[in-house]
């Protein structure tokens, strides 16, 4: 979907506060949750983030709605779970972002009978903004898998059908929770290489990963593949995520079959989905990376290429339980770009589907742990401390190989370049918990 009217990047809101440079949420963003008024027992609804405030989509239809063109989208926007808006398909996406731009842009008609939608973002709590039926995982960025498998294969570190099949594993989706959320450390099965049998405990190991989340639209029939050229017509829109990960209980258990209990305890995402529309001005060509190989036909993106990838810029944080006792703000410690994946958004869906599976409204597409090639673009700490060897000092002076019990972990991702307004995407972050699992005796 190539940039229209609503990407204006002098449009301005009645909405005052989307006027603000720094806001994640200008009026060319528009992106989609799903809340209520904090602590209250309200039914959950629909609502699009501008400058600091939701507008309540189903405040809006019992005002009048927005047009009749954008009914149907309007309707599905303001339930209680997206998977409806999913549904549709662009046509109707389109229609009630078409919609939403006019009525909250500076001079709007609409603006004295919508003003009462709107809740500020700080009275508010989320939810899952979809009903999440599968979760699959790729391992999209060739930096992050080099520098996991140098750890294991120093000779050879990245295996050889990485240059031609999108890797990936099926999640957890029960696990899913939406930013806000408590981690409690899981426990499982670790062996260490100098101890005869393995033992059962919490993890000492545990990582944040720093990936970008896909919601599907349409989806397809089991049995007919989604062509490279349609991919994106079946995404609806993008979250920030962080698949959490117990790398010792991985190292473990993950051979032959790959990681369980490793990965399954928890994935967090951020509340809000950013729309593919939004993200139209930002579309760039992949990263040139040396390991590419010519594609097969079926991932072969052609005349697309120019475009094919996102500018997304990406950041984690860590904030420890002394540092919020001392009013230490988190701490920055890496940036990373999807620019930099190997595989974009098109070649996993088309991928994921090359075989007959169907993927259905609100399934979600993990792109894996998103790194780039600076030693200060590194998505997991496993990276940041070579596998512990080297920790993270925080502000505070203490360290990190690994998250401890109290650090809060924050993911946060923007979009901006010459020519364009800047958008974000919130902010992705949760707290780890004691373990609550008591070992068997």
């Amino acid at each position: 979907m190539p940039p229209d009217h609503t990407h204006d990047p002098a449009a301005l809101s009645w909405v005052e506060s989307a006027n603000d440079r720094a806001s994640d949420f200008p009026i060319q963003n528009l992106p989609h949750g799903v809340f209520r008024r904090r602590g209250s027992d309200e039914a959950w609804r629909g609502g699009v983030a501008i400058g600091d405030a939701v507008l309540d989509l189903a405040a809006v239809a019992a005002a009048g709605g927005l047009g009749e063109a954008a009914g149907p989208a309007l309707a599905a926007a303001a339930a209680a779970s997206l998977n409806g808006l999913m549904a549709l398909g662009e046509a109707h996406w389109r229609a009630l972002r078409h919609a939403l731009f006019a009525a909250l842009r500076e001079g709007s008609a609409d603006a004295a009978r919508l003003r009462p939608a709107l809740l500020p973002q700080s009275a508010i709590e989320h939810t899952l903004p979809a009903t999440i039926g599968d979760f699959t995982d790729f391992y999209a960025s060739v930096d992050h898998a080099r520098n996991i498998g140098a750890m294991f294969r120093p000779d050879n570190p990245l295996l050889p059908n990485y240059a031609y099949v999108p890797i990936a594993y099926h999640g957890r989706s029960s696990s899913i929770a939406v930013s806000g959320q408590t981690v409690a450390r899981p426990c499982g099965q670790r062996k260490a290489p100098d101890e005869p049998v393995p033992q059962f405990g919490p993890s000492a190991r545990l990582d944040y990963e720093l990936e970008l989340g896909f919601f599907v639209g349409p989806g397809n029939p089991l049995g007919e593949a989604i062509s490279i050229a349609a991919a994106e017509r079946h995404v609806f829109g993008v979250c920030l995520l962080n698949d959490w990960s117990a790398r010792d209980i991985q190292a473990w258990e993950y051979q032959p079959l790959g990681p369980f209990l490793a990965k399954n305890f928890a994935t967090t995402i951020s509340p809000w989905i950013v729309t593919m529309a939004a993200l139209a001005p930002f579309r760039t060509a992949p990263a040139p990376h040396p390991e590419r190989a010519p594609p097969l036909a079926y991932l072969d993106l052609a005349d697309g290429a120019s475009t094919a990838a996102i500018d997304i810029a990406l950041a984690v944080d860590v904030q420890s339980a002394g540092m919020v006792a001392a009013g230490i703000a988190p701490q920055r410690v890496a940036t990373s770009n999807f620019a930099y994946a190997f595989w974009t958004v098109a070649q996993m869906v088309a991928h994921h589907t090359a075989n007959g599976c169907n993927l259905r409204p609100g399934d979600l597409i993990g792109t894996g742990t998103l790194s780039g090639p600076g030693a200060d673009e590194l998505g997991s700490i496993v990276e940041l401390t070579r596998g512990g060897k080297a920790p993270l000092t925080l502000a505070t002076g203490e360290t990190r190989r690994f998250l401890a019990d109290g650090d809060t972990v924050g993911l946060s991702g923007w979009c901006e370049r010459p020519g364009a307004r800047r958008i974000g995407f919130g902010r992705c972050a949760a707290t780890i918990a004691p373990a609550r699992v008591t070992p068997p005796r």
